[in-house]
C-alpha cells in the first residue's frame, strides 16, 4: 500500500526533493503571486536607496500612510502599517481578545493559528459548494446570533476565489454592529477583483467602528518577502491600542520606502490587471469545456476546480502537473472542502497554456 504525499503550497524544497526537480524549473501555480514579479521601476528605486538601511524608519510612517490613504481613498488616521498582515492579525486578535469567533470557511489557516493563542473558541461557517461558495448573508446572520463576538472573512476568499459584494458586506457589518461583533476582513486579493469598488469594504470603515480591513503587497505587488501589510479602521481608539502593542519600527526603512513606490506605480497596476483579468477569463472559458472539472466563478487571481471524474483525486492531478514542472495546490488540507479540489493561480500566458494542456489530458 502506497501513501500519497500531500504538500502545502510553499513546500517547494520538499516537492523538489521528492520528485527530483530543480526549484528554478518549477512554475509556482500554488503561490498566488503576481507572475510579473517586482516592478522594474521599484527595483531600480530600491537599488538606488539601499542606504536607507543605515537609518531608522519614521516611527509613525507618515509618508507611507499618506500614500496608502491616497491609494485607498481613506484618511491616513485610519491606517496602521505592519510587518505583513500576519502581524496585524495577531495584534488585532490580541487587542480584541475575542471569546467566541466564527470564521468563514474554507479559508486561510493562519487565522485559526493566531486564534489558538488567544483563548477564543473558534468555529467555521461553511460556504456551500452548491451555491458556488457564494455567501447567504441572512443565514450567516442567523448563525451569528448564537453568541459570537468576532467574525473573520477573507474577501475575495482563499481558496474558493468567491467574493461578497460591498452591499452585502454593509448589511452584514451593520447586523454585527448591533450584536457587538467585531469584523475582520482580509482583502489580500481584492486588487485582482473584476471591479474592486464593488467588493472592497474599505469605504465601510467610514460608516462602522466594528470593522478592520487588512491588505498587503505580497500577492498583487509580488513582494511576499517584504512583509508589508496595513490595517484600515475608522475605530481610532482601537487602532491606537493596537499601535501601543506593536513592536516599534515594525516595518524596516527600505520596506516602507519600497511599499510607497509600489503603490504609486500606476503602470504596473494597469499591466497586472490586464494580464490577470484577461488570462483568468481565458482559463475559465477553456476549463468549462472539460467535463472532468467544475469551475467556480473567480474574483481573485486563482481558480478553484472540483474534480468530477470518478477515481481521479486531487493528489493525482497535482502529480500529473508537478511532473511537468507545474506546481498547483492540492486543496485536501483546507477545512470545509468536501470532495476533491485543486487550485491554481494565473501565471504568464505561455505557462497557463502548458497547464491547460496537462489538465486536458487527465
Amino acid at each position: 500500500m502506497t501513501t500519497k504525499m500531500v504538500f502545502h503550497g510553499s513546500d517547494i524544497e520538499k516537492i523538489c526533493a521528492y520528485y527530483h526537480l530543480n526549484k528554478e524549473d518549477i512554475v509556482k501555480f500554488g503561490a498566488n503571486v503576481n507572475p510579473l514579479g517586482l516592478s522594474a521601476s521599484v527595483k531600480k528605486e530600491i537599488a538606488e536607496n539601499i542606504d536607507l538601511f543605515s537609518s531608522y524608519p519614521d516611527r509613525d510612517y507618515v509618508s507611507l500612510r499618506n500614500t496608502i490613504a491616497a491609494y485607498c481613498q481613506i484618511p491616513a488616521e485610519f491606517i496602521l502599517p505592519g510587518n505583513g498582515s500576519s502581524e496585524l492579525i495577531s495584534l488585532l486578535i490580541q487587542e480584541r481578545a475575542p471569546k467566541h469567533t466564527l470564521i468563514l470557511g474554507p479559508t486561510y489557516s493562519e487565522y485559526s493559528r493566531e486564534l489558538s493563542f488567544s483563548g477564543s473558541t473558534q468555529e467555521y461557517y461553511h460556504l456551500q459548494e452548491e451555491r458556488n461558495f457564494s455567501l447567504d448573508v441572512d443565514d450567516l446572520c442567523k448563525t451569528l446570533e448564537k453568541g459570537y463576538d468576532f467574525l473573520i472573512i477573507c474577501n475575495p476568499n482563499n481558496p474558493t476565489s468567491s467574493a461578497i459584494m460591498q452591499e452585502d458586506l454593509r448589511k452584514l457589518i451593520a447586523f454585527c454592529s448591533g450584536k457587538n461583533i467585531f469584523v475582520m476582513i482580509d482583502e489580500t486579493y481584492v486588487e485582482f477583483a473584476p471591479d474592486i469598488n464593488t467588493v472592497t469594504a474599505v469605504p465601510l470603515t467610514r460608516e462602522f467602528t466594528n470593522l478592520m480591513v487588512l491588505r498587503g503587497v505580497s500577492k498583487f505587488y509580488a513582494a511576499p518577502g517584504m512583509r508589508l501589510g496595513y490595517g484600515i479602521t475608522g475605530n481610532r481608539e482601537f487602532l491606537a491600542k493596537m499601535k501601543e502593542k506593536q513592536t516599534p519600527w515594525s516595518l524596516n526603512s527600505l520596506g516602507a520606502f519600497a511599499g510607497k513606490k509600489m503603490l504609486l506605480d500606476h503602470d504596473y497596476f494597469r499591466r497586472t490587471r490586464e494580464l490577470i483579468l484577461g488570462e483568468r477569463d481565458r482559463m475559465e472559458t477553456e476549463l468549462k469545456k472539460l467535463p472532468i472539472f467544475k469551475v467556480y466563478p473567480a474574483y481573485a487571481n486563482f481558480i478553484l476546480l472540483k474534480i468530477q471524474k470518478e477515481g481521479l483525486t486531487s493528489a493525482d492531478v497535482f502529480e500529473a502537473c508537478i511532473k511537468k514542472g507545474l506546481m498547483i495546490r492540492d486543496c485536501s488540507s483546507f477545512q470545509c472542502l468536501d470532495g476533491e479540489f485543486v487550485r491554481f493561480c494565473i501565471m504568464m500566458p505561455e505557462d497557463n497554456t502548458r497547464l491547460l494542456d496537462v489538465l486536458k489530458q487527465l
